[in-house]
């Protein structure tokens, strides 16, 4: 027999094997391919997973953009609402609290825009204007009153002493405030009298610290003692007397210990009530005299 032809060599492997082939003549069948394995354009389509012009991203700008739109129009429309329309215009004025003044006074002062935008209102400096035009008011605070509307709500001061200047009377509070000046004095609001007699004591306190500790003694006082009181003279830091009803006269000293003075002095009252002149400038050591 025949040995294998030169070709038959060729085509073996070393091993003495033939290469296996989906196409060879051996008539086993190819292995099959494996899915995704084909072609470059199969592949691209298997991807795709949509039709054309509706990918995701163009639909969330689509929407970002409408979004935005609908943002600015409604700004403006809120702008145009606070700023321009004629719904949220000042168009009143409320004013509360006071006593001696009255409302129209402190409208007047405050002059509030009307017909400005609510919005736009400068209540700060409104605020201002009250304080400075009206010194009898102690604080104010002004709010706007949706939807067309300021109030203004002010705390006057109270006066607890009077100052005498050129027939007129000049009205001080609990800080010694001189804050209003009135032709007829208010019943019951004692006169104070600086009437320094140390020239020192003047320069080294000053006429408005004097002022201030008569205010001081003056606030402390028990009630009785406080209604009987018609004034009060400070010649020096320590050299403060009160005159009382039925010509009594108090020497009080300093403003210093100022409750037990107080204690002192009312039960001196109680015990002597004809005295005439008492003395608690040393609240350990009251005394009275006269009838």
């Amino acid at each position: 027999m025949a040995g294998p032809t030169t070709a038959d060599r060729g085509a073996r492997k070393p091993n003495g094997r033939r290469p296996s082939s989906g196409s060879s003549g051996s008539g086993k069948p190819g292995k099959p391919s494996r899915p995704g394995s084909g072609s470059a354009g199969s592949g691209q389509s298997g991807r795709s997973g949509g039709a054309p012009g509706h990918s995701p991203s163009r639909a969330f700008r689509l929407r970002m953009l409408l979004a935005v739109s609908a943002l600015v129009v409604l700004s403006g429309a809120g702008i145009w609402l606070l700023y321009g329309s004629s719904w949220l215009r000042i168009a009143e004025v409320r004013v509360a609290g006071t006593t001696v003044l009255t409302p129209r006074e402190v409208e007047r002062a405050a002059a509030v825009p009307v017909g400005s935008p609510l919005v736009s209102v400068d209540l700060d400096g409104i605020e201002a204007r009250l304080r400075q035009k009206l010194p009898r008011i102690d604080s104010v605070e002004a709010v706007r009153s949706w939807p067309r509307g300021v109030e203004l709500t002010v705390v006057e001061r109270k006066p607890v002493l009077l100052v005498e200047e050129a027939g007129k009377f000049v009205e001080l509070d609990a800080e010694g405030v001189r804050f209003a000046t009135v032709n007829t004095p208010p019943e019951g609001l004692p006169l104070l009298e600086v009437t320094a007699l140390q020239p020192s004591s003047l320069r080294r306190f000053g006429e408005q610290r004097l002022v201030r500790e008569a205010v001081r003694v003056t606030s402390g006082l028990p009630r009785g003692v406080a209604q009987a009181l018609r004034s009060v003279e400070i010649r020096s830091y320590d050299f403060i007397t009160m005159k009382l009803t039925r010509g009594r006269t108090v020497m009080w000293g300093s403003g210093d210990d100022g409750e037990a003075k107080a204690r002192a002095l009312a039960a001196l009252l109680k015990a002597q009530p004809d005295a005439r002149h008492f003395d608690v400038s040393a609240p350990t050591a009251p005394a009275a005299s006269g009838s």
